[in-house]
């Protein structure tokens, strides 16, 4: 005989990994998160000043 499935659950669970793969696409689709991006950005800022930090004036004779 045939194993007994709720289909409540099983409803429930197929909902869910359909949920799980439109976000994994989206995560593929649109990439990282706000914080990311701006923590990027301030690593990309902090490392440009500290390079004109060390630069040399070029008008000295």
């Amino acid at each position: 005989m045939g194993e007994v499935v709720n289909l409540r659950l099983h409803k429930k669970r197929k909902a869910r990994t359909d949920r799980e793969a439109e976000a994994a696409e989206n995560r593929a689709k649109f990439g990282r998160t706000k914080a990311e991006k701006e923590h990027e950005r301030a690593v990309v800022d902090l490392e440009a000043r500290r390079l004109d930090g060390h630069r040399r004036d070029d008008d000295a004779p």
